[in-house]
């Protein structure tokens, strides 16, 4: 899992090749914590099938904004720099893990 600012956004997500879980967060966010250890362990078992990427709102608010961030946690899903769905609120581990596999 991997920290980006608005800066890398396009190099790590926008001209990624495959599927890249983009997480939109902050740390005063109660659910954006719970989500954190969800997205490691995705991320350890799903690794060579999807990029995880966490965008602080407070730190980065050019692509919360871009995005049309209201609400947080906010998962974004690209597929080869395309954004294929979203989802917004906390989500378990296997609704997370099955809404990847659908879009793989």
């Amino acid at each position: 899992m991997k920290a980006i600012t608005d800066s890398q956004f396009d190099d790590e997500v926008l001209k990624a090749k495959g599927l890249v879980l983009v997480d939109f967060w902050a740390e005063w966010c109660g659910p954006c914590r719970q989500l954190i250890p969800i997205l490691e362990e995705i991320s350890k078992e799903m690794g060579d099938k999807v990029k995880i990427c966490k965008v602080n709102v407070d730190e980065s608010p050019d692509k919360a904004a871009e995005f049309g961030i209201r609400s947080i946690p906010s998962v974004f899903l690209f597929k080869d720099g395309k954004q294929v769905d979203f989802k917004v609120g906390l989500n378990t581990k296997s609704t997370l893990v099955s809404w990847i596999n659908a879009n793989i």
